[in-house]
């Protein structure tokens, strides 16, 4: 196959059906290095999220169509290449922007700058196209676009002075070089409508001393009708530290939560919660709109009817977990402002460190925007062995879908299967929720430790409704990992 030399603006069909496009360069003492990216574009021109853009932080697209395939240095030339698998590319993405970023100095210092295009199946060179720059610190090299169903390459060869920053920016990545750390969470923490009646809700009773107790629960065979007078909520330390308006939801979602429990047959039973919040890119307006906030809130009745000390252990995630501190129900207010954010794009991370995160904030561009729900699956696992407890763990996983990494998060949660762990995840109304959502139906587990559902819209969910699906397979769970020694 002959290679076509392209120039400026030049287009060409592309009948490969799996491309690399391979950015090359030479640069002597002093010279900086460089990096190839790609930005997934609607046919507005835009990216849909922050996962839209994939470079050498996130080095692959959920849909595993494009990837960051790293540098190979020969000599005194270097290449960077990008992979497009154009069948496996979304029907909804129309352009493959092929980007690149200096680091230290400018494309103007680099000689030998080109860009090739080769079909990645027989590795023959389809195109090239040599580009010059100047002071430019970003670079547009090319892109592949779909015309009338058929893919093409266009030669683009377009500058910035802005870094990668101001090319991602271009095509709606959000880009914070170094936010002040207040204004980080003010788009996060916004306090959502009161979701409970006008009227007060009468002071909590006393605590039963059976509510008390540490040890695992015998639950009764079959669950039970519940009677007609409403299971009395749990007490918790710090609770009467909450502002007004909260302490009086919390009062009345944690009597919905002991409902809940009664009609499962679980009335009284203890466990220790733990709450893993999806970050990736895809989240942002959830996020900003104060929804996850809000599952958080919600979910703090939750450990406090269930878990002894009314404390959660959290986890945060998108290309990598966070371990956040402890939420302690007194302290909810502040913890909502601090720890519930959305991961970020790290450009910057490799030149220096987030200034201004308050205390124990975690840095989201260390966490990213990609989805990799099996590498936090595998640290609470190895958290909950190295911190054993009386009483079971119940796992309480909210994510928007993007799932991809389907072969091993199955491994992880079949590993699991004889830990003392119940996963119940939530999907919070995106799409592809991937083995989670078929995780009830495979075969070969001694115990079914999996439950999943997904709502629309989790803001117009009912606490009643919530809690009655949120808790439906915990306590069945309970009773056959009872039967088998697992608890």
């Amino acid at each position: 196959m002959t290679a076509t030399s392209m120039t400026k603006g030049g287009n060409l069909p592309v009948a490969a059906t799996a491309v690399q496009v391979e950015l090359g360069w030479s640069g002597g003492p002093g010279a900086p290095d460089a990096d190839a990216s790609a930005l997934l574009l609607r046919a507005d021109g835009r990216v849909r999220d922050d996962g839209d853009f994939v470079f050498y932080n996130q080095p692959q697209h959920v849909s595993g169509a494009v990837r960051h395939l790293g540098k190979r240095r020969d000599g005194g030339g270097t290449t960077d290449t990008v992979g497009v698998d154009l069948r496996a590319l979304e029907p909804e993405i129309e352009r493959v922007v092929l980007g690149a970023s200096a680091d230290g100095g400018t494309f103007g210092q680099l000689t030998g700058l080109r860009l090739r295009l080769l079909d990645a199946g027989t590795g023959g060179q389809l195109a090239s196209f040599d580009m010059e720059a100047t002071t430019e610190t970003a670079f547009i090299g090319g892109e592949l676009y779909r015309r009338a169903g058929q893919w093409k390459f266009r030669a683009v060869g377009q500058g910035y002075a802005s870094g990668l920053a101001g090319l991602a920016t271009d095509f709606g990545i959000s880009v914070d070089e170094e936010p002040d750390a207040t204004a980080s969470t003010a788009s996060s923490t916004a306090t959502p409508a009161p979701m409970f009646p006008s009227a007060a809700p009468p002071p909590p009773p006393a605590v039963p001393s059976a509510a008390l107790r540490t040890g695992p629960p015998t639950l009764p065979p079959t669950p039970t009708t519940p009677a007609p007078n409403t299971p009395s909520p749990r007490l918790v330390k710090g609770e009467e530290q909450l502002p007004v308006d909260m302490r009086k939801r919390l009062s009345l979602r944690k009597e919905q939560v002991a409902v809940s429990l009664r009609k499962h047959g679980a009335e009284g039973v203890t466990a220790r919660v733990i709450l893993v919040l999806d970050a990736s890119g895809s989240m942002s307006f959830l996020y900003s709109k104060g929804v996850v906030t809000d599952v958080v809130e919600r979910m703090a009745a939750v450990a406090a009817q269930l878990d002894d000390d009314g404390e959660m252990q959290a986890w945060t995630f998108a290309s990598n977990p966070a371990r956040l501190p402890d939420l302690a129900l007194g302290d909810l207010p502040e913890w909502l402002q601090r720890h519930v954010r959305v991961g970020e794009l790290a450009l910057f991370r490799r030149k220096k460190p987030r200034k201004g995160l308050l205390p124990g904030q975690v840095d989201m561009r260390a966490v990213g925007v990609q989805n990799e729900e099996q590498k936090v699956i595998a640290e609470v696992r190895t958290y909950v062995r190295e911190h054993p407890a009386a009483a079971p763990t119940l796992v309480l996983f909210f994510s928007d879908g993007g799932v991809y990494r389907n072969k091993e998060i199955e491994a992880e949660l079949r590993a699991a299967v004889d830990e003392p762990i119940f996963w119940q995840f939530v999907g919070l109304g995106r799409s592809n929720y991937g083995v989670l959502e078929r995780f009830d139906t495979l075969p070969g587990r001694r115990v079914d430790n999996v439950g999943f559902f997904a709502v629309d819209d989790i803001s117009g969910v009912p606490d009643a409704e919530l809690y009655d699906r949120l808790l439906s397979e915990f306590p069945s769970w309970m009773r056959e990992a009872q039967r088998l020694n697992i608890i």
